[in-house]
C-alpha cells in the first residue's frame, strides 16, 4: 500500500541483492560489486552507497562494517537488531519494531539522498546496493516476505545462486518467486566452487533461455581456521584481484546497460504510444504532444508509479522531483476493476498455478473445476432464489448483451412476438449506460457515447427518476427539474442510511402512479413492445455517477412485474412463483456489485431479486477480464428446444477461461474475508453506522467528516459516498452540466500534477462536472485520510 516513489533515477543505479538461500555469498558479492565500481576504469566517476535495510546479530559483525572495511566507502544499516535470529523474531518487543511502510520510507529516503549526492558532483554517477537478509521469501521485521515487503520500490534484482547440493532448485524457485511478483532480474550470480554439482553450468543454460544472463565468479577463499589478520589479507587480495577482472566488467556492464535501457524505454513510451496507440474514450486531437500521455512504470497496492514529465527533474533543491517516478493514488480503481490492490502476490501466484494447470481449455460441452466452483459461489453469494444458472463471457458489456438476448427471447416467446417483424425494446433509466457492444449500447438512450455510432438505434424507453445526494451537509432526495408533480417535492433525511430504510419510508404511491401512467401511454396508447427492464442498482456509473433514489428503483421493479405487457389483452401468468413476471428484470451490477458498495450484491439495497444479474470488474480482483450473467431457470428454459437454433448461440474463444475463474474464486474469498474480519472495514462501518442490523447498513470507506465537510464547499454542488465510491459534483460557473462541462478538469489536473502537503498525488477520472474517487477493497484508513486531505487542499486551491 505504500506511496513511496519508484526507485529510478537518471544518475543513480539502484539495485537489490537477493539470495537464493542463506549462506550463498550475498555480502561477498555486494562488496565485490562495490569494489568494482570504486575502481572501475573509464571517464565515469562512481559514487558508492551500500544499504542494508535490516540486519540481525551483533553490530560488530554487521554487513555494513564488512563492506566499509574492504571498500572504504559509505555503508549503512537502517534497522539493526542485536538478536541473531530472523528479523520477524528479532523485532518482537524491540523499541524499533518498524512497519513495512516505515522501513520502505527510510530506505527510499536513503536512496533519494544517494541520488542527490550523485547530482552534486558534475559527471558522476551513483550506485546504490541494497542487500536483503536471508533468502528471497525470508520474513522482514513485520513477518512480510522480503520480496513482497520491498516490491513497491521495484528495484532491479541481482540473484545470488546457491552453489550447494539442491541449489539448482532453490535458485530457480527464488527466481520464479521474484518474477511472479513483477521484479526484473538483471543478473544471476554463481560462485564457482569447482564441485561436482555443476550448478553454475545448469543455471547458465536455464536462465539463458529466459534472457537472464548468469555470471560465474571465482570461488570465495576458504577461511576456515584463519585468524583475523590472515582473513583480512586473503579477502583483501580476493577483492583487489577480482574487482578489476573481466567477469566483473561484464557484470557491471550488464547493470549499466539495463539501467540505460530502462531509462530509454521509459523516456520513449509516450512518443511510441502517440505513434501507434488508439486510446479508448479519448479525443486524440486534444493530445497535442507526447508528454500528454501518462506513463505507468508499474503499480502496487493502491498506487501507480508514474513517469515524471517535469523539466526541472534533477534540480537537487527539489528533492521530491529527483526521482523519475512518483506514486499516484489510483483514484478510479483502474476503471472500477481494482479490488485487492495492484501487484497482489496472492493473485499473481494463483494465476500462475492455474496457467500451469490448464493454460486455456475450451468450454463448449466441457467443464473444469474453477468454473463450477465459481458458478456455485456466485449463486450462493447472490442469495437470490430466482437465479439458477451462470453464463460466462469476458467483460461487462458482453455479459449485459447476453442478458438482453435472454430477456428478449423469453419475452417474445411468452407474448408470441417475432423479433424479426416486431420492434421489441427495453425499459431503463435515463442516463444509464451498459457497455459498448452494439446490443448493450442500444439498451441506452442517445448520449455522448453513442450519438455518432452509425448502427446505434436506441431501442427502448428510459424513465426519469429522483436522485439522492448530500448537499450542504443535508441528505436529500430530489426530483428532476420541473417534475415535482410526478415525484413530489424534495425530501430531507438525517442520514444516508435512512434513505435505504424502506420500513421507515414505506412504498411510494406517487412513484408507482408515474410509472404506471407512463407504461399505459407506451403500451396501451402507442402499442410499443418491451422485452426487459434493465437497471444499474443504486448508482448509474458511466452516466455520471448518479445515485438513484432506491425507493424509485424498488417501485419500478414492483410495477413492471405486475403490469400486463401482452398485446393480446390477456395477462400471461408465470407458471411458477420464481418465474419472471411482466418483463424479465435485469440488474447490471458490473460496476456496483461484488462489494464495490460494501455488499456482495447491490440488489440487497433495494430488497429486490432480479431475474438476471450481471457481474464483471471486481470479479477477478482487478487482475483478469471475466464476466458472468446469472439467470433464472425460466429464462434458461426459453432456449430449450429440439433445434440448435433454439439454443443461446453466444460464446467466446476464452469463455470461462480457467485462469480467470480460478482467480475469481480466490478474489471473492479474499473479499469475503475483508467484509467479515478486516479491521479497516470495521473502522469504516463504525464511522457511518448507527443502530441498525448488519444487513441494513449503508456506509462508506470515505470518512463521514470529510464527506460532510466538502459538501459545504462553495465550489461543490453536492457529494455522494457509498462503499468505496466518492462522487463530487462541482459547480460550473459557466452554467454547463453533464459531459459538456469542464468544471472538474482543473481539479483533476491539480490532484495529479501538484504534490500535496500530505505528499500525495491522485490520478482521477472525471465525468463532465463530476469528479469521482474510488478506493480498492484493501485500502487502509490512513491512506484514504491522506487522500482526503490532498483532495481538500486542491479543492481549496481551486477556489483561490
Amino acid at each position: 500500500m505504500s506511496r513511496v516513489p519508484g526507485a529510478l533515477w537518471k544518475n543513480l543505479i539502484a539495485l537489490q541483492i537477493y539470495g537464493a538461500n542463506t549462506g550463498v555469498g550475498k555480502t561477498v558479492f555486494s562488496t565485490l560489486l562495490a569494489a568494482h565500481f570504486t575502481r572501475r576504469e573509464g571517464k565515469q566517476r562512481w559514487n558508492l552507497n551500500y544499504i542494508k535495510p535490516v540486519s540481525t546479530g551483533p553490530s560488530s559483525e554487521a554487513d555494513d562494517r564488512y563492506v566499509r572495511k574492504y571498500t572504504g566507502k559509505s555503508a549503512y544499516t537502517i534497522f539493526q537488531f542485536d538478536d541473531p535470529v530472523s528479523p520477524h523474531i528479532a523485532a518482537r518487543g524491540s523499541q524499533q519494531d518498524p512497519s513495512n511502510e516505515q522501513l520502505l520510507r527510510r530506505l527510499g529516503a536513503r536512496l533519494e539522498k544517494a541520488a542527490c549526492d550523485s547530482n552534486l558532483v558534475r559527471g558522476s554517477m551513483g550506485i546504490a546496493i541494497v542487500e536483503t537478509a536471508g533468502a528471497v521469501l525470508s520474513p522482514g521485521p513485520s513477518g512480510t516476505p522480503q520480496a513482497d515487503l520491498f516490491r513497491p520500490l521495484r528495484l532491479p534484482a541481482v540473484l545470488i545462486g546457491d552453489h550447494r547440493l539442491g541449489g539448482i532448485g532453490s535458485t530457480i524457485s527464488a527466481a520464479e518467486s521474484l518474477i511472479v511478483r513483477g521484479y526484473d532480474i538483471d543478473a544471476v550470480i554463481c560462485f564457482d566452487d569447482k564441485s561436482k554439482f555443476e550448478n553454475a553450468a545448469y543455471l547458465t543454460d536455464h536462465f539463458g533461455k529466459m534472457n537472464i544472463p548468469t555470471f560465474t565468479l571465482p570461488w570465495i577463499p576458504d577461511l576456515q581456521g584463519s585468524g583475523e589478520e590472515e582473513e583480512a589479507q586473503r579477502m583483501t587480495a580476493y577483492y583487489q584481484t577480482n574487482s578489476r577482472a573481466a567477469h566483473m566488467y561484464q557484470v557491471g556492464g550488464r547493470l549499466i546497460d539495463m539501467h540505460i535501457k530502462r531509462l530509454s524505454s521509459l523516456g520513449s513510451m509516450s512518443a511510441r504510444t502517440k505513434e501507434t496507440i488508439w486510446h479508448p474514450f479519448t479525443q486524440h486531437k486534444h493530445i497535442e504532444k507526447a508528454a500528454d500521455v501518462l506513463v505507468f512504470d508499474s503499480a502496487y497496492g493502491d498506487y501507480f508509479q508514474v513517469k515524471h514529465t517535469d523539466t526541472s527533474l534533477h534540480d537537487v533543491e527539489r528533492k521530491e522531483d529527483t526521482t523519475l517516478l512518483y506514486p499516484a493514488f489510483d483514484g478510479s480503481a483502474s476503471w472500477w476493476t481494482q479490488g485487492l490492490g495492484h501487484g497482489n502476490p496472492k493473485l499473481a501466484l494463483q494465476a500462475a498455478y492455474a496457467a500451469g494447470r490448464y493454460g486455456h481449455v475450451m468450454f463448449a460441452g466441457a467443464t473444469h473445476e474453477p468454473a463450477i466452483t465459481l458458478a456455485e459461489r456466485m449463486i450462493k453469494g447472490l442469495a437470490n432464489p430466482r437465479l439458477r444458472k451462470i453464463f460466462y463471457s469476458d467483460n461487462g458489456s458482453t455479459a449485459t448483451e447476453v442478458g438482453i438476448k435472454m430477456s428478449l427471447r423469453a419475452s417474445c416467446k411468452r407474448y408470441e412476438w417475432t423479433g424479426a417483424r416486431h420492434e421489441v425494446g427495453v425499459l431503463g433509466l435515463r442516463g444509464s449506460y451498459h457497455g459498448d457492444t452494439i446490443g448493450a449500447m442500444d439498451a441506452s438512450e442517445p448520449c455522448v457515447f453513442n450519438e455518432k455510432v452509425d448502427w446505434y438505434r436506441g431501442r427502448g424507453f428510459w424513465f426519469d427518476y429522483p436522485t439522492f445526494k448530500l448537499r450542504k451537509g443535508r441528505w436529500v432526495v430530489e426530483p428532476p427539474k420541473d417534475m415535482d408533480e410526478e415525484f413530489g417535492p424534495t425530501q430531507y433525511f438525517e442520514t444516508m442510511e435512512s434513505i435505504f430504510d424502506f420500513d421507515f419510508r414505506g412504498q411510494s404511491p406517487r412513484y408507482e402512479a408515474y410509472i404506471e401512467k407512463t407504461l399505459d401511454k407506451l403500451v396501451k396508447e402507442q402499442h410499443r413492445k418491451f422485452g426487459a427492464l434493465i437497471i444499474e442498482p443504486c448508482i448509474l456509473g458511466a452516466g455520471g455517477m448518479v445515485f438513484v433514489d432506491p425507493l424509485f428503483q424498488q417501485s419500478i421493479v414492483r410495477v413492471v412485474r405486475r403490469y400486463n405487457f401482452s398485446t393480446t389483452g390477456a395477462a400471461v401468468a408465470p407458471a411458477h412463483e420464481l418465474d419472471w413476471a411482466g418483463l424479465p428484470v435485469m440488474f447490471d451490477e458490473v460496476f456496483t456489485g461484488l462489494y464495490r458498495l460494501g455488499r456482495f450484491t447491490a440488489a440487497s439495497f433495494l430488497k429486490v431479486h432480479p431475474d438476471i444479474s450481471v457481474h464483471a470488474k471486481l470479479l477477478t480482483g482487478g487482475l483478469l477480464p471475466l464476466s458472468i450473467t446469472a439467470t433464472s431457470q425460466s429464462l434458461f428454459d426459453a432456449f430449450w428446444g429440439n433445434e440448435k437454433s433454439d439454443a443461446l448461440l453466444h460464446g467466446h474463444s476464452y469463455t470461462a477461461h480457467p485462469i480467470g475463474c480460478h482467480i475469481a474464486n480466490v478474489s471473492l474469498e479474499s473479499m469475503s474475508d475483508l467484509n467479515t474480519v478486516d479491521s479497516s472495514w470495521r473502522k469504516y462501518k463504525g464511522d457511518w453506522i448507527l443502530n441498525t442490523p448488519a444487513d441494513e447498513r449503508a456506509w462508506s470507506m470515505w470518512s463521514q467528516r470529510f464527506v460532510h465537510h466538502i459538501s459545504k464547499h462553495d465550489r461543490v454542488d453536492y457529494v455522494n459516498a457509498l462503499g468505496s465510491v466518492l462522487a463530487v459534483s462541482l459547480v460550473d460557473k459557466s452554467g454547463s452540466s453533464g459531459y459538456s462541462s469542464s468544471a472538474a478538469v482543473g481539479l483533476r489536473d491539480r490532484l495529479l500534477n501538484e504534490i500535496s502537503r500530505t505528499q500525495v498525488r491522485i490520478h482521477s477520472r472525471v465525468l463532465g462536472n463530476i469528479i469521482y474517487l474510488m478506493a480498492s477493497m484493501t485500502s487502509k484508513p490512513k491512506h484514504l485520510a491522506a487522500v482526503e486531505a490532498a483532495f481538500t487542499e486542491k479543492l481549496n486551491a481551486l477556489s483561490d
